[in-house]
């Protein structure tokens, strides 16, 4: 075990002997040589946010293509003159090999200066999107059709607007961390629904609203904490005739009686009873979010993860650690990676294996420093060498330079990263002001590149009600711009977006998308683990005065809510 301090943030921090133990066994061996991978020099958050820093998902721009010249959508904004960009269908064609990028390693420069100049120059991806149908505006998505400004957004989803990870779902809206979800709106941590609005934390629900924590429940409003129920307000049993004419006291369609509404959905999330973890078929875990995984240690958002350690939004993956992909074994240091054995130091890398320092390479095999590489193997700083002796010899003596100037176990530094910190996922989930933000050592974007709008300013009315049968005021609602009510940011109303609210009664919304985004965001934990006693005091539930069972969880000490060990959880549900 090694006691170390980051070199970023000056944090404490502890390297276990199991780490040390994953770094001696991912090491590799060129030219008969091995080269051991060293512990970390920084804290395992300044890790994740050095990675999160190459990641622009919800930032898009519209500039010029370096190929066509045509207009598109992009992930770089036009003030990036020293990037060249392409879009997707461009990148994408046969009629260019990234090797012809390719270049000799100059021994007298450092790696990732030499590495970024590569990067700069080689065609990057306008948006990282494939398989689509009329889903223009959006990144990271693939298989998708007719959505718009929705992303990481997969399998299949289909008429699904403003959203972010959404899987499978259609004709939702206003959806984060959600799968396999129809005619949804505002839903967050929520899977297989129908039909329901305004929940957190819900699954194979129906009909339901503003409520917390429900499995297998239909016709619920303002409930929390429940188990297959129907026909339930505030927890409050009713009849199905009951329900239905309480139910004619709500306005769902005001916009002004939606705020209420919305209050009292926060109170009701505020005060509800929490599991310490959300964990399903799990053992030897600590984290959130976890489904069927074994030894996966402070990871978040994992599906089928085992021998793991820090890794995050992964699935189907084993011997990984610093991580975020899927379908992948021995992984460090990776974002973005998936499909094969063997990433280290990668960023959206896909279907390779044996790959080292590359980024946006597909299909490749044994590369060491690549970009933009499509079906290549024994490639360095994207020059094809002829043979694996020449490739490993080669590569050998860049590590044995890279030891001496320090960077050899390092992922790429912040320093040569394309982005700003306001325009990439750390600022979600780490965030920072403008000056905190360039103490660190990142990039700010003061300017305004993101999508305008033209058009006088319009006042939504009250009641969808007021659109439903009046043409008129539908086209004036779609001409104007509405005025953020939070950020003060325009924005406006799509005709899909109109429709939406209309077949499903409610009101015209006064937030910009981001605003809404981190409303539901926020109700997320952060990736942070703390140590906790049982919050339950419960008379029935096995214990005397307080429960003594305790636990690493990311609810903090000053949170609202009420955290329970799995035990008392289970028998506090209804």
């Amino acid at each position: 075990m090694e006691d170390k301090t980051c070199k970023q943030c000056k944090a404490e921090f502890v390297i276990e002997d199991v780490d040390l133990a994953f770094y001696k066994k991912i090491s590799p061996t060129f030219a008969g040589k091995a080269f051991e991978i060293p512990a970390p020099t920084l804290c395992p958050e300044c890790r994740e946010i050095r990675r999160q820093l190459i990641r622009n998902e919800r930032s898009l721009y519209r500039r010029k293509s370096d190929k066509s010249g045509k207009e598109i959508i992009s992930s770089f904004s036009s003030d990036k003159k020293d990037v060249t960009v392409y879009s997707s269908d461009e990148w994408w064609a046969d009629d260019w090999d990234a090797v012809k990028y390719g270049r000799e390693f100059d021994f007298s420069l450092p790696f990732f200066e030499q590495f970024y100049e590569l990067y700069k120059d080689v065609p990057k991806l306008a948006l990282s999107n494939t398989n689509n149908e009329n889903t223009e505006f959006g990144n990271y998505i693939d298989g998708v059709k007719d959505c718009y400004m929705s992303f990481v957004c997969y399998f299949g989803s289909e008429k699904v607007l403003y959203s972010y990870v959404a899987y499978t779902d259609r004709n939702c809206m206003d959806l984060s961390f959600c799968e396999e979800c129809e005619n949804c709106y505002e839903l967050t941590s929520s899977t297989k629904n129908y039909e329901c609005s305004h929940c957190f934390n819900i699954h194979n629900s129906r009909n339901c609203q503003y409520s917390v924590d429900l499995i297998g429940c239909t016709d619920c409003l303002f409930c929390r904490n429940l188990r297959h129920k129907q026909y339930c307000i505030e927890n409050k049993q009713y009849s199905k005739e009951e329900y239905f004419e309480k139910l004619k006291s709500y306005d769902f369609g005001s916009y002004y009686k939606v705020r209420e509404y919305n209050k009292k959905f926060s109170e009701i999330r505020q005060s509800s009873i929490v599991k310490f973890a959300n964990m399903v078929n799990c053992e030897d875990c600590t984290g959130d979010d976890l489904v069927n995984s074994k030894n996966a240690v402070n990871c978040y958002g994992c599906n089928d993860v085992q021998d793991s350690k820090y890794t995050y939004r992964a699935v189907h993956m084993k011997d990984c650690m610093d991580f975020m992909g899927g379908g992948c074994e021995r992984v460090y240091e990776g974002s973005n990676t998936g499909y094969g054995v063997g990433f280290y130091f990668c960023e959206h890398t896909l279907t390779c294996n044996n790959i080292y320092y590359s980024r946006h390479c597909f299909n490749c095999n044994d590369c060491f420093g690549c970009v933009g590489l499509r079906q290549k193997q024994y490639c360095i700083f994207n020059k094809q060498y002829s043979s694996k002796e020449e490739y490993e010899k080669e590569v050998a003596k860049i590590i044995e330079n890279m030891q001496k100037t320090g960077e050899w176990g390092e992922m790429f530094p912040i320093n040569i990263t394309i982005y700003a910190y306001n325009e990439t996922i750390a600022n979600d989930y780490f965030p920072k002001t403008r000056e905190e933000a360039i103490a660190y050592g990142a990039k700010w974007q003061d300017n305004d590149y993101s999508l305008q709008h033209d058009g006088d300013f319009y006042e939504p009315k009250d009641n969808i009600a007021d659109y439903k049968n009046d043409e008129a005021e539908r086209q004036k609602l779609l001409a104007g711009v509405l005025k953020c009510g939070v950020s003060g940011k325009p924005f406006k109303i799509m005709p899909q977006e109109l429709a939406f609210y209309i077949e499903h009664n409610l009101p015209i919304t006064r937030k910009h998308f981001n605003v809404r985004f981190k409303e539901r965001f926020d109700m997320r934990n952060p990736r942070k683990l703390y140590k906790r006693q049982c919050m339950c005091e419960e008379t029935d539930h096995d214990h005397d005065g307080r429960c003594t069972n305790e636990f690493e969880t990311t609810y903090a000490p000053d949170r609202p809510e009420k955290v329970y060990c799995e035990n008392c959880y289970q028998k506090s549900i209804i």
